[in-house]
């Protein structure tokens, strides 16, 4: 029976040598995969595509690097997120919900309705010398393009413009100065 055992330890073992390394590895990969939360991933993918590229790549970032460089990478991410935002700020289309005198945005509420010679734009948030021009030049971007819409379609054109800006919390000399210059624009088109 000695004789066995020590062959087998001599000539056998080199054959199991690395069975711990695949067990180990099959559990850490079975715990893996219930980790992943698909359904997580897909809400975040339907809401905010900016926070999914996070998602994904501080995933990617720990799977083939390190939690820290994963960590990392999603707060880089972030950041430029947050850039963004406050640079182009959002905007939107305001239309009449019918039978009511509630304004809404044309694109997520189907049934609200444009007013006729009127063009209504929501600025939703702060306006500051990193975003104030970009919110101008968007305004008369969409006034033109309504302008446009309204001559093919043998409409009234646009005599009154109206911006909204219930959600800014805070204006500065440059968010001023823009909007003096919007309505120096507007008066050389006569809206």
């Amino acid at each position: 029976m000695l004789i066995v055992v020590l062959l087998t330890v001599k000539f056998l073992t080199p054959l199991f040598e690395y069975t711990q390394n695949a067990i180990l590895s099959s559990i850490i990969i079975s715990a893996f995969i219930r980790l992943i939360d698909y359904d997580a991933a897909i809400l975040i993918w339907k809401i905010d595509k900016l926070d999914f590229v996070a998602c994904m790549g501080a995933f990617l970032g720990i799977v083939f690097k390190s939690v820290e460089i994963g960590l990392l990478i999603a707060v880089i991410i972030s950041f430029a997120k947050i850039l963004l935002q406050v640079t182009r700020p959002r905007t939107a289309i305001l239309g009449k919900i019918p039978m009511t005198s509630v304004y809404k945005n044309l694109k997520q509420y189907l049934e609200a309705i444009k007013v006729t010679g009127v063009l209504i734009v929501r600025v939703n948030s702060a306006n500051y010398f990193s975003n104030s021009s970009y919110s101008k030049e968007w305004i008369l971007r969409w006034l033109i393009e309504e302008e446009d819409n309204l001559k093919a379609n043998y409409e009234p054109r646009i005599q009154f413009l109206i911006v909204e800006m219930s959600l800014v919390t805070d204006i500065d000399t440059s968010g001023i100065h823009a909007f003096e210059e919007l309505h120096k624009s507007l008066q050389k088109i006569d809206v």
